[in-house]
């Protein structure tokens, strides 16, 4: 960190330097993992946690709470403590001193929205891997890193090189479109780390309700997404102030099925500071539609680019989530022969509509905010030539809201399908963040209740798939659905198997 000091570190995060002004020496990182010059981010500290800091020999702390004694201790060890207002702060500019630090000439795509963020990201990490680039990616199976409430994303952007022997040559980005502590929401995430990640290329997958507690509307869902677009129109408007000719083309890719999306298009046009693409199923779409699906495959400016047939999955919104990574990878400049390649040869990350079994067709998908289970139920529908059953894992510790919208979705998926719901809590496996309450089960069952759908309930996972497969015959399809109760489904319901 040359030339960086901690008083210079607390006016970025707009907080209160307590301590001298000391040069800061190494990297943004957690208390666990704190080398000498490091500097520690925390939501939260106490005189304990200063300590051991200490010990560690760090250069400062950034945090948003001292507690108890931590300011006093701090003082006694000549130990740096800067106060920020929001810790968010914090993490935002440490993932922008790490982008530029260790990935400055990079090429870089965020990916953010409610559904659809990691399969979107994943797919273009893996052919920006296959044409050769060097490429980072927050994106996992279970989303773990995707939040950026943390530092985890700049400790791994700075560890990159020493762990892969190549510096970074591309990274994808997944931005949580809307993030929060102890309940309360972070105002502007998406354009605070989006800002700090400075994109080539900023992929938008749709708008919809989840979060609810954090935010309470589609509007306010709306505000925070289309602060991801702002980011990105906002430095492309400072480009053209500065009159850089050799500044970025930086774009935003939009799905034009999703109306808020194409609201979010025509506002950011009037501002004509942004190159805009978009993708979807409408012939008569928004002019900056140059990627379209058809009866016959994806279409680019209307020439065929992949056969339906070449494609490897067939559900609405596995091929939504296509055509963005294509598009994403034709403004970066991938070869279209690469693209294809990485597309037909694509695995999917788990429990992204999975097929555990196929006598009888079993599915596996993350499914857990409305418009999401809607989506998933359709797409099931569509393979099953029976009944369709349904196992719905409960959101522990999310709340009623949430709760009883998932519920309502599921009713309005199943409308006109022959189906079998099954319900659990699956309080066996999950660890105390996602417990079930029993509001949250009350407003399910109730939920169902008073729209007559029979259901069969059942407090643990296990029993709930045991009972599911004694119940479901060859002909039907077996959905499970669900977000962290339904995560150990997999590996359960292939041990039933075989038994």
């Amino acid at each position: 960190m040359n030339q960086i000091t901690t008083s210079y570190l607390a006016k970025k995060v707009k907080g209160n330097l307590i301590g001298d002004i000391n040069p800061i020496k190494g990297v943004f990182t957690f208390l666990n993992r704190a080398k000498p010059g490091d500097v520690v981010i925390r939501h939260w500290i106490d005189e304990k946690g200063i300590a051991i800091a200490s010990e560690k020999g760090v250069s400062c702390i950034i945090t948003q709470n001292p507690t108890k004694d931590a300011v006093k201790t701090s003082k006694k060890l000549k130990l740096p403590l800067i106060i920020t207002p929001k810790i968010e702060f914090a993490n935002a500019f440490a993932l922008k001193w790490a982008v530029n630090t260790f990935a400055q000439d990079s090429l870089r795509v965020v990916v953010t929205g409610t559904n659809g963020k990691s399969t979107t990201a994943h797919m273009i990490y893996k052919i920006l891997d296959l044409a050769g680039y060097s490429t980072y990616t927050n994106t996992d199976a279970k989303s773990e890193f995707n939040t950026l409430i943390d530092p985890v994303v700049a400790v791994q952007i700075a560890e990159f090189e020493d762990i892969n022997n190549e510096a970074i040559q591309a990274m994808v980005i997944e931005v949580s479109e809307v993030q929060g502590w102890l309940d309360k929401l972070m105002k502007d995430h998406a354009c605070m780390m989006t800002s700090a990640i400075d994109p080539d290329v900023l992929v938008i997958t749709n708008v919809g309700l989840d979060h609810i507690g954090l935010v309470n509307s589609i509007d306010e869902t709306f505000t925070e997404i289309y602060g991801s677009l702002k980011a990105v129109s906002n430095r492309s408007k400072q480009d053209k102030k500065l009159e850089k000719n050799n500044s970025k083309k930086r774009y935003a890719i939009l799905n034009s099925d999703d109306p808020l999306l194409l609201k979010m298009g025509d506002l950011i046009q009037k501002k004509d500071s942004i190159n805009l693409l978009s993708h979807g199923t409408l012939d008569n779409g928004p002019l900056y539609q140059n990627i379209t699906l058809k009866s016959d495959g994806i279409y680019h400016c209307s020439k065929l680019f992949m056969k339906k047939e070449e494609l490897p999955f067939s559900s609405k919104h596995f091929l939504q989530n296509t055509m963005a990574a294509i598009d994403a990878c034709l403004v970066l400049n991938i070869d279209e022969k690469l693209i294809k390649q990485g597309i037909a040869s694509y695995k999917q990350l788990e429990r992204r509509f999975t097929v555990l079994g196929r006598d009888p067709l079993i599915i596996d998908d993350f499914a857990h905010n409305p418009d999401g289970i809607v989506a998933t139920i359709k797409s099931a529908a569509k393979m099953s030539e029976g009944n369709l059953c349904v196992v719905f894992a409960i959101r522990g510790s999310r709340g009623t809201a949430i709760n009883g919208l998932n519920t309502e979705a599921l009713i309005n998926g199943l409308e006109g399908l022959n189906h079998n719901i099954i319900i659990t809590s699956s309080s066996e496996v999950v660890d105390n963040a996602n417990t079930v309450k029993h509001a949250e089960r009350d407003i399910v069952l109730k939920t169902l209740k008073e729209n007559n759908l029979k259901y069969v309930y059942y407090e643990n996972l296990y029993p709930t798939l045991k009972y599911a497969l004694e119940n479901t015959k060859k002909t039907d399809t077996m959905l499970l659905i669900g977000a962290q109760g339904m995560d150990p489904a997999n590996k359960l319901i292939l041990n039933l198997i075989k038994i």
